[in-house]
């Protein structure tokens, strides 16, 4: 099967890939979000791996405007504890080191790191793996990039740091994407009861209608693990709202969901999975 990641192998959508499929996929490269679910759509891949969010930097909003304008389905969930290293040629010190590059995120989660070696400078480019294949390949001296441990190992360069985000349990949540009402035509070692569900709503515009909805689900003891708004472009000051819950009673969600239709201008559910699947890298 076919797998779409942002940026290549050795990033961290790549080891998300491979722990929830298996080592026998084919892993499609994109450099940007926005291939993902082109590639989806086209069926030029089974499925797809997505960050969507991070335990410090938050929501990642245009991910979750891609699914909602494709109609993707959300078929799993994995967390990933990221550990960032400090990556160059065999034979260089972090005194060496005169220019980093990586992912404006993996340089966000270890900017404390950099505050001891003014002299480096940081350089945003479009993935992690990348730069670390770039520096092997043209054997850039005096440059490191910020990327997994794994990378590492693909691309033969040294670990110059090891562990340098600022943050030590910094996590990482990825979907498992899917063209929308499909039947999933492969297996994942992570198949099984489906107990968390992401939905999108639109409320209606007037006082207390988001109050209702959350009204609902706690009637019917559903549990809410994540609410994130997002504005509607095309209609000022007003917002979709994205939830994830958790499904203890599935007839109980059935009768929430029937509910909440009566009232909300919209509503589309996103996915039904399973739920926390973690994994260190």
């Amino acid at each position: 099967m076919k797998v779409a990641i942002q940026g290549i192998k050795g990033s961290f959508h790549d080891i998300v890939a491979r722990e929830f499929f298996g080592e026998s996929i084919d892993i499609v490269e994109c450099m940007t979000f926005g291939e993902i679910p082109i590639l989806l759509r086209d069926k030029k891949v089974d499925s797809a791996v997505m960050a969507i969010e991070n335990s410090i930097a938050g929501a990642i909003l245009p991910n979750y405007a891609l699914i909602d304008e494709y109609n993707l389905s959300i078929e799993g969930e994995l967390y990933l504890t990221i550990h960032h290293h400090l990556l160059g040629l065999k034979g260089q010190t972090i005194e060496d080191i005169t220019e980093v590059w990586s992912h404006p995120m993996a340089i966000l989660q270890c900017n404390k790191f950099f505050r001891s070696f003014p002299h480096i400078k940081l350089i945003e480019e479009k993935d992690t793996a990348e730069v670390a294949q770039r520096i092997q390949k043209q054997q850039i001296k005096g440059v490191a990039a910020i990327a997994s441990k794994y990378a590492a190992e693909l691309y033969d360069l040294e670990i110059l740091e090891d562990d340098i985000q600022t943050i030590k349990k910094n996590g990482t949540r990825f979907f498992i994407l899917k063209r929308s009402l499909e039947s999933p035509d492969h297996e994942s070692k992570y198949e099984g009861v489906k107990n968390k569900a992401s939905l999108k709503f639109i409320t209606k515009h007037k006082t207390g209608s988001l109050a209702e909805v959350l009204d609902i689900f706690a009637k019917h003891e559903i549990s809410l693990t994540k609410i994130q708004s997002m504005p509607i472009i095309d209609k000022q000051w007003t917002y979709a709202f994205f939830i994830d819950l958790l499904i203890d009673d599935y007839k109980l969600y059935e009768n929430a969901i029937h509910l909440i239709r009566k009232k909300v201008v919209h509503l589309k559910i996103l996915g039904e999975y399973q739920q926390n699947r973690r994994h260190e890298d």
